[in-house]
């Protein structure tokens, strides 16, 4: 079985793919995210209903679940959808995560000069996975897909010759 790539270089644009979670884990993830918006307006209209009349409890247990909702549906997008985009430009580079049915604000870095990329290590030292890192210096952008360091490596090199051209 071949392995799919997590990454796609076209031209200036780097596109780095999240491997999905197994679809029950998806599954539960969503039905929470589901649940949290749901349960607190339930049991507002069910409490309107008996007579117990509108409460500044409903609005806050709708906000309070409202934003727990929204965190997990994000993660949920995430490991569903989820990938991050890096535009590479002469002397600045974008970046911007997409979780499918919405996108992260954008973040923009601009360099003095050629741009630099590194490996950040994530998990184990034995997993030889890790993270790619745009600008070595501070404030960098680091990219959290997680991808086999010896990809990392030949992603980089592809980066460099990209960089390079402009």
């Amino acid at each position: 079985m071949t392995e799919v790539k997590q990454y796609q270089l076209e031209r200036n644009i780097l596109t780095l793919k999240v491997k999905k979670a197994p679809l029950f884990v998806r599954s539960i993830m969503f039905l929470f995210a589901f649940l949290f918006f749901m349960i607190p307006l339930i049991v507002m209209i069910l409490g309107i209903a008996m007579g117990q009349g509108m409460h500044i409890k409903y609005l806050i247990s709708l906000f309070i679940f409202g934003l727990l909702g929204f965190y997990m549906l994000r993660i949920s997008l995430w490991n569903t959808y989820g990938k991050e985009i890096v535009i590479l430009n002469k002397d600045k580079v974008e970046y911007y995560a997409d979780y499918g049915w919405f996108k992260d604000g954008k973040k923009l870095k601009e360099f003095n000069q050629q741009i630099e990329f590194g490996i950040r290590q994530i998990g184990y030292e034995d997993d030889n996975k890790g993270g790619l890192i745009i600008g070595l210096e501070e404030p960098n952008i680091i990219c959290v897909t997680k991808m086999p360091n010896n990809v990392l490596d030949e992603l980089i090199d592809k980066l460099n010759q990209v960089v390079s051209l402009k």
